[in-house]
């Protein structure tokens, strides 16, 4: 992975998980034991889901730049329902606390994405890859 991508997601991913431990304290404090692992997994499965969906954007953006938008979008808008799924499923578990779990993956997938926003405002990265100049001086 280059450098920039690296970085962007670096710093995507450590806000990330420090609001995820944040939801960590707090649900445990509020619902126990199954709270705090309820964040826990939530915190995971942001940064796995979003993490993945980054480096298959960056891919993209390298092997296909006329795809690019159009991955954006579907790819967001895959990540989102993926999410909604895992809400779904865990709705009535008996694993961890499904409130904890939905707040914490809510609040996650938003610091994720306005973290990765700023990365990328911030990164300065080219869109067009300049040409080298074949002069003899």
């Amino acid at each position: 992975m280059p450098s920039n991508d690296a970085r962007i997601l670096l710093q995507a991913a450590v806000p990330t998980a420090a609001v995820g431990a944040i939801a960590a304290v707090v649900s445990g404090v509020v619902a126990g034991g199954k709270g705090a692992i309820g964040a826990a997994v939530a915190t995971l499965i942001v940064i796995l889901f979003m993490g993945i969906g980054l480096y298959v954007l960056q891919r993209t953006a390298k092997s296909l730049p006329h795809l690019f938008q159009a991955m954006g979008l579907m790819l967001f808008a895959a990540q989102i329902l993926l999410l909604f799924i895992f809400l779904a499923a865990f709705k009535h578990t008996t694993l961890f606390n499904p409130k904890a779990f939905a707040f914490t993956l809510l609040v996650d997938t938003i610091i994720w994405t306005a973290a990765q926003t700023r990365a990328h405002m911030k990164a300065k990265i080219l869109y067009v890859e300049p040409e080298k100049s074949e002069h003899s001086s």
